[in-house]
């Protein structure tokens, strides 16, 4: 069979390698092409574009880049029409995949989603298009379906495929010596910094973390270096200290840490499956009336996926205005030396774990892909 897969960002990139991995596990006539990145490339190739290229955030920089936006839409919808594939798979990026659910549905192809748009945040009137444009969906976050099925438009959970990277690491022990040795790190308690895969979010919010550095002297602050973003980047923020970075080793950074300050996204999910306790972080480069403005327009509580599976506060976000030294310090703090709060941290991961279910999304989400497009459905 043939797939044609379309990822934007990191997240997307890494979800995308997965699937690819447990449909060719399944298919062993798969042909992929895609747009993606690096870990999708394992299994597929060169991208036709690489998220480098594409992940623009912003209004403004939409606007100031809408002409590549388009060119980068004609070529999707040339290049699909070339490869001809069995079908078409979207993942998350609901801005520009939309746009070729619609032209893919229209010429014929059959379109699955993978990684469900946020609809439940904003934007709703979305639905109308996925309904009808779009095959099949397949959600990574257990609280979709039934917001979904209230548009009667059937959506399966095959679980998280985080919970899976991250299981899967768990099995693999890695000691603090030999993170610390590897990176030439102070022999030191770690807390991690997760800033953001890009710069517009790492210029926002790293500058708020650096500055608790110099108020907890017993610990070692090391940033997780974003892998599209080199070291001259971080080096504008990080130049007056002595604050370390690491690449591609995320997760073993996380398995050594005492806690963590993230960005909101995927790292905060990844946080708490590893159970390190965190401060979330989240600050755009707006008026602060604007973005209260459009907090009103979000359908959510929380910004975090920690807080929005369990649907109450398990983890203390700071964002805007909000985001400063002072409560930066104030719940690191409270994280680091008060050992009840704490614990009731940790003892919501646990419950988060049981909501998310078993390891295996990418595995279900492959299968059910595999089934739908035989000949015989």
């Amino acid at each position: 069979m043939r797939y044609y897969l379309i990822a934007g960002e990191a997240s997307g990139d890494l979800h995308g390698s997965n699937l690819m991995r447990e449909l060719s596990a399944i298919d062993k006539d798969a042909e992929f092409r895609f747009w993606g990145g690096d870990l999708m490339a394992k299994y597929g190739g060169k991208p036709v574009k690489h998220i480098n290229e594409l992940a623009i955030m912003g209004f403004i920089r939409v606007l100031m880049n809408i002409r590549t936006i388009l060119n980068n839409i004609k070529l999707c919808k040339t290049d699909i029409e070339k490869f001809n594939p069995d079908v078409v798979i979207l993942i998350d990026y609901a801005g520009f995949n939309l746009k070729i659910a619609e032209f893919a549905k229209k010429k014929g192809f059959r379109v699955h989603y993978y990684i469900a748009p946020k609809l439940w945040a904003w934007k709703t009137y979305r639905i109308k298009s996925i309904k009808k444009y779009v095959d099949r969906m397949f959600s990574i976050l257990p609280f979709e379906p039934d917001f979904f099925a209230k548009y009667n438009f059937k959506v399966d959970y095959v679980g998280n495929p985080v919970n899976d990277e991250v299981f899967a690491q768990k099995q693999n022990t890695i000691l603090f010596k030999e993170v610390v040795e590897k990176n030439k790190l102070p022999d030191k308690p770690v807390i991690a910094l997760l800033a953001g895969s890009r710069r517009q979010e790492i210029s926002q919010v790293l500058p708020e973390m650096l500055k608790v550095v110099d108020l907890f002297g017993d610990y070692q602050f090391v940033i997780a270096g974003a892998p599209a973003i080199g070291e001259d980047f971080y080096f504008q923020f990080t130049e007056k200290s002595d604050i370390k970075i690491v690449y591609n080793q995320t997760y073993d950074l996380l398995k050594i840490s005492k806690a963590a300050i993230v960005t909101s996204g995927t790292a905060t999910l990844e946080t708490a499956l590893f159970e390190i306790p965190q401060v979330v972080c989240y600050k755009m480069n707006i008026p602060d009336f604007a973005f209260k403005l459009g907090r009103k327009l979000i359908k959510t509580k929380w910004i975090s996926l920690v807080n929005l599976i369990l649907n109450y506060e398990a983890v203390v976000e700071l964002t805007q205005n909000n985001l400063n030294k002072k409560n930066i310090y104030k719940e690191l703090d409270k994280i680091l030396n008060d050992s009840e709060y704490r614990l009731a941290m940790l003892n919501s991961y646990n419950e988060l774990q049981k909501i998310l279910g078993t390891p295996g999304a990418s595995q279900k989400a492959a299968t059910m892909i595999y089934s739908d497009i035989q000949p015989n459905n």
